[in-house]
């Protein structure tokens, strides 16, 4: 019972540190905290800076780093502690571990880590303070918090192929442009492009059309060469930014074509919940009889919502979502939307597990043509499809969405 209850302790804290739904105002609130120690950080790092600011608020600021960077070390001791129920399918041990070594607990780590190590190794304070600057990686959290900015992310994973053949494209076109440079420029400035790496300082300048100025051909083939990389360099840089400007614009697209192809109406339905005395308790769902035109779109439970299976056994306490026609004149109702695909919609054709929604979004069932289907993972969609969709936060008190 000790350990059932510890576990649950455990898991609560994981839920709070983890981004929150919107009824979870605990974990909201630390969303925000959390949020606004980062900002303040590195505001407080940039502010540091400033000779006539350190003077009159040294004190200040130090004392604001110090309160941050133990918010950081708190928060990655918590995340060890909570790792198991990050990765669930595996070990706890092996959870750590993932967690640890991953790029997210490595950015969390030298958040905090390399403010304390000085304390140790006073011999080593320079190194370590040179780590700090790996806190601005930790804006990458922010990333999380936001539906908005993780479009972002999304982007660059999607395109990350491309992106890689760019710049694998990219650097094979610097190292071979160097070392004929170096072929071309050594006898004449032999000072200058004493070696291959001096032809790698002038193509990396050249092709990023940074163009230092420090390093150049003053040879007639040297200049012609370098004319030609010049414009090679504006060709090839714009790739990459290419096809992360082609990412943005189809992401948008994607989102822009599900507001014009996708009929929204709203659906009406209702609440209630089940007592001992109702004939629907300890009774499956399959054999309740329902009207051919109502429906059981939800079960809440516990804190969980449930997919409502044929054969899974309503119990007293259960809140049932019910649909049926809607009535205008009915006031007390949940809000749920219907989307119903046509034909250029992006979801025809994809799996249920496969579509890009809001984490905070289910599918609670589909109708096609006279039936009505209970979602799975594996389901594909098609065109004419209606789609019911409603958001966790549409039922207070839901930690957890269970399939």
């Amino acid at each position: 019972m000790g350990t059932s209850v510890w576990d649950r302790r455990r898991k609560r804290v994981f839920e709070i540190i983890e981004v929150g739904t919107q009824y979870d105002y605990v974990s909201r609130a630390y969303d925000f905290f959390n949020a606004a120690c980062i900002l303040l950080n590195l505001l407080v790092n940039i502010l540091y800076t400033f000779g006539e600011i350190r003077a009159v608020y040294g004190e200040l600021l130090v004392a604001l780093d110090e309160f941050t960077v133990l918010t950081f070390g708190v928060d990655y001791v918590l995340r060890v502690w909570t790792a198991k129920f990050l990765y669930p399918d595996i070990s706890e041990g092996r959870a750590v571990r993932k967690y640890v070594l991953s790029f997210t607990g490595l950015v969390d780590m030298l958040s905090f880590l390399p403010h304390y190590l000085p304390i140790f190794f006073p011999a080593g304070a320079v190194a370590f303070r040179a780590l700090r600057v790996v806190r601005i990686f930790r804006l990458f959290r922010i990333n999380a918090y936001y539906d908005s900015l993780n479009v972002i992310t999304e982007v660059i994973m999607g395109k990350k192929q491309q992106l890689f053949s760019s710049v694998f494209i990219i650097l094979m076109l610097m190292i071979a442009s160097s070392l004929c440079m170096y072929s071309l420029e050594h006898e004449a400035q032999p000072e200058v492009f004493t070696n291959a790496f001096s032809g790698i300082w002038w193509s990396a300048s050249t092709l990023l059309t940074v163009g230092y100025g420090d390093i150049y051909p003053v040879t007639p083939l040297g200049k012609v060469f370098s004319i030609f990389i010049t414009f090679l360099g504006v060709g090839m840089v714009a790739i990459p930014t290419g096809i992360i400007s082609a990412g943005f614009v189809d992401q948008y697209s994607r989102i822009k074509r599900m507001a014009e192809y996708g009929q929204e109406a709203a659906i009406h339905f209702i609440k209630i919940t089940l007592s001992e005395q109702d004939c629907w308790s300890n009774r499956s769902i399959q054999e309740l009889n329902l009207p051919k035109r109502v429906i059981i779109a939800a079960i809440q439970r516990n804190g969980r919502v449930l997919i409502p299976r044929g054969n899974v056994v309503l119990r007293a306490g259960d809140s049932l979502v019910l649909g049926a026609e809607s009535f205008r004149e009915q006031k007390e109702h949940i809000r749920l939307k219907e989307v119903v695909l046509q034909k250029n919609n992006p979801w025809n054709g994809l799996r249920i597990r496969e579509l890009d929604i809001s984490r905070h979004t289910i599918i609670v069932l589909i109708k096609r043509g006279k039936r009505t289907l209970i979602p799975t993972g594996e389901m594909f969609l098609r065109e004419g499809d209606s789609v019911i969709l409603y958001t966790q936060t549409n039922m207070r008190g839901v930690n957890e969405i269970e399939i």
